[in-house]
């Protein structure tokens, strides 16, 4: 198989191709990446000089770059990952989002679309647009229920709006040009290699610096927490094994409050580096509420029972043995760290005076 995969060199992307890298040598990836803050190479350094790796430096945005390389590559499938992804940017700056989000995956339909259609009929029978989304669509829950592939789609946040409107965007291309899709809809990823802006790995960094940990209003917000190790198994069985115009839900079955994962990172670092910082008695103590982000839902969660029944998909992490694996490496790749908050980690930065 060649495989192309946008933002490959973002957190979840980068998660599949090294989960590629180490149980099939036989998928050739393609990654197309345009490097933005969040896109680091260095989460990729064991795989770069493997023969069937390839990178290309190239935004989604790019109709004749994106036609070059479906040229030149004739992949098979594509998983489409490439996305401007954190809530809090989007309220502060939405254009990106609406660019990258929908105007590129517009871009990307439309290119796979016109190399599709080269295809003679066994191949273009086998090809797969796999485009990968979020719960946040959906919206906001109440105290009781669960997400479905057949949730209404109701999403509060630019960000979530941008996701809704590509998610759309995929499934008219399947209905109107017959362009074969899976789609995906996942819970929050947590895992090593996550830029620091999100709230677990902020969280263990700013414990580790005696900084404070913000939290959200109450902190009682809900979320699906999925480690993202389990997220990059079920996204190749669905691009290989999902049935052709279906959706499923990807989640880790880990319901937490904002507050209680928060709490978590603290135990797992007062067992861990038990040298707190000046002043600090226990990491807890460095918890501090601030005020809620605007339109905040309140709660996600996923029913995974479609992905699990029809493709025998089942997290593989507790919340409990993921947080663990986490932190460890958080604590293990300090340098990465550092460079990923100086934003050295960016290519074409690197060696440069500021």
């Amino acid at each position: 198989m060649k495989l192309i995969v946008t933002g490959g060199a973002g957190f979840i992307g980068s998660a599949v191709i090294r989960y590629l890298n180490d149980t099939h040598p036989d998928v050739t990836v393609i990654n197309v990446d345009k490097l933005t803050y969040a896109g680091n190479l260095e989460s990729l350094v064991d795989v770069a000089g493997q023969p069937n790796y390839h990178f290309e430096k190239v935004d989604i945005c790019d109709a004749a770059e994106m036609a070059r390389i479906f040229s030149q590559y004739r992949p098979d499938a594509i998983m489409h990952l490439a996305a401007e992804s954190h809530v809090d940017r989007s309220i502060d700056g939405p254009a990106e989002f609406i660019q990258t989000n929908i105007a590129g995956t517009y871009t990307l339909l439309e290119a796979a679309r016109q190399y599709w259609l080269t295809l003679d009929d066994a191949a273009k029978a086998a090809f797969r647009f796999h485009h990968v989304s979020t719960d946040e669509v959906y919206g906001s829950l109440g105290k009781d229920g669960l997400f479905t592939e057949t949730s209404t789609y109701k999403p509060n946040s630019p960000y979530s709006a941008s996701k809704a409107s590509s998610d759309h965007l995929v499934r008219a291309w399947h209905k109107t040009y017959g362009l074969p899709i899976v789609l995906t809809n996942c819970s929050n990823n947590y895992g090593p290699y996550q830029f620091p802006e999100k709230l677990i790995p902020l969280v263990t960094l700013n414990a580790l610096a005696g900084k404070p940990l913000p939290i959200y209003g109450k902190g009682d917000q809900i979320r699906d927490w999925l480690y993202v190790d389990d997220h990059a198994r079920a996204l190749f069985r669905v691009l290989t094994q999902g049935k052709l115009g279906e959706t499923y839900n990807i989640g880790g079955h880990n319901e937490k409050q904002n507050i209680e994962v928060v709490e978590t990172i603290c135990k797992i670092l007062d067992e861990l580096v038990p040298d707190h910082p000046d002043g600090v008695t226990a990491y807890r103590d460095l918890i501090t509420y601030v005020a809620d982000r605007p339109g905040h839902d309140q709660r996600y969660a996923i029913d995974a029972s479609k992905i699990k029944h029809d493709l025998g998909w089942v997290p593989e992490e507790t919340f409990e043995t993921g947080m663990k694996k986490t932190i460890e490496w958080y604590l293990a790749n300090s340098e990465w760290c550092e460079r990923v908050q100086s934003g050295k980690y960016q290519q074409e930065r690197l060696g440069l005076k500021v």
